[in-house]
């Protein structure tokens, strides 16, 4: 479930380096963010600007906010599912979905250990 992890920063992500947390936060201080920017569970420090966020801006427009990390990993999915078809409740689905599909670049994907810092 989405977390508020900083002021005007949002995050879906289970498992998220504190880096990325730093850089996706000074872009939510930014005078011209509207709202609150939200983390995917894939964000990760970009070049630029936080890959896997989502900067929703008025009056502005953030080249480095697409950065060089397009597709670096993600692919979307059409199913025949509709909202009915979930439980109201995610909390139990959540950690299946996330066991089963790998959220990080092929050469990070050995399995989390929580609370131990990850290699860069």
């Amino acid at each position: 479930m989405p977390k508020q992890v900083a002021n005007r920063l949002i995050s879906w992500a289970s498992d998220i380096e504190p880096e990325t947390i730093k850089q996706a936060a000074r872009t939510a201080r930014l005078p011209f963010i509207e709202g609150h920017v939200a983390l995917m569970p894939d964000a990760h420090v970009g070049m630029g600007a936080t890959v896997g966020s989502v900067i929703p801006t008025r009056g502005a427009i953030i080249p480095s906010a697409v950065g060089v990390d397009i597709g670096c990993g993600m692919i979307a999915t059409e199913t025949n599912l509709t909202t009915s078809d979930l439980p109201d409740d995610l909390s139990e689905l959540m950690p299946l979905v996330e066991q089963q599909i790998p959220v990080r670049h092929p050469r990070l994907r050995q399995p989390l250990r929580r609370g131990l810092p990850r290699r860069a």
